[in-house]
């Protein structure tokens, strides 16, 4: 004769609540920490993206003196330079070197919105060719 299965018995083939509970506590804070770093990932991206198109605009104004073959003024000047949906503001200073037929270029790039945020500095030496 079979025994009969006790109200006990019954019991032990489920989760309780609390244990439920616990259980999406764990899932929530799990997921909320994945979220915080994809955000994290997102945002990173995004200044990488930056730097890697100031970058190009620094470039670009450096090979544009090498290629013309320029021989800069002594001084500062500033100018727009933007990349793709970018608006960026480039400031290109010109100095001179203890060698009278060398100059130091250095080219910075600003964020167009946030004018104190420089997020790259370029520089090269430049020959007079002429």
């Amino acid at each position: 004769m079979p025994i009969p299965r006790t109200i006990c018995q019954r019991r032990k083939a489920g989760f309780t609540l609390l244990e439920v509970l616990v259980a999406l506590v764990i899932v929530g804070t799990a997921l909320g920490a994945s979220l915080r770093a994809v955000g994290s990932l997102t945002q990173n991206s995004e200044g990488l993206r930056a730097a890697m198109m100031a970058t190009w605009s620094a470039e670009n104004r450096l090979t544009q003196i090498r290629l013309g073959q320029e021989w800069p003024e002594i001084g500062n000047r500033s100018f727009e330079c933007p990349q793709d949906d970018l608006q960026l503001r480039c400031e290109e200073r010109v100095l001179g070197t203890p060698n009278p037929y060398f100059r130091r270029v250095e080219v910075s790039v600003f964020d167009a919105v946030n004018a104190e945020r420089r997020i790259v500095k370029l520089s090269q030496v430049v020959p007079n060719v002429r």
